[in-house]
């Protein structure tokens, strides 16, 4: 399994974003794939999901409402549209992916059920 980040950059605060992750590699249509950010200093946290087998989408409370995870069918990309960032959204922001049947809605949203990592891209809300 191959995923391959696109997207990232500086942005001021109340400002827009896109990152991209295609996906290749996966021998069934069952899978999550999902966004994670580190913040320096701090911890991988968890930022959405979703549930390539039903469409199924899912946010962490301090992205609600301000980001949006899609699919692109044609082109197996997951895409995250950053919307009204904040200086607080800044991190390196990683897509990952894990067959479903291998997590809950628990554990989808901490890392360690993830085998399959795309490279970071950073993301910087800075005036």
């Amino acid at each position: 399994v191959q995923l391959q980040v696109s997207g990232g950059g500086l942005v001021q605060p109340g400002g827009s974003l896109r990152l991209s992750c295609v996906v290749s590699g996966f021998t069934v249509d069952y899978y999550v794939v999902s966004w994670f950010r580190q913040a320096p200093g701090k911890e991988r946290e968890w930022v959405s999901s979703f549930n390539r087998g039903d469409g199924s989408t899912y946010y962490a409370d301090s992205v609600k409402g301000r980001f949006t995870i899609s699919r692109d069918n044609a082109k197996n990309t997951f895409n995250l549209q950053l919307n009204t960032l904040k200086p607080e959204d800044t991190a390196v922001y990683y897509c990952a992916a894990v067959i479903s049947t291998y997590v809950t809605l628990t554990t989808m949203t901490t890392p360690n059920p993830y085998r399959d990592w795309g490279q970071g891209t950073l993301v910087t809300v800075s005036s």
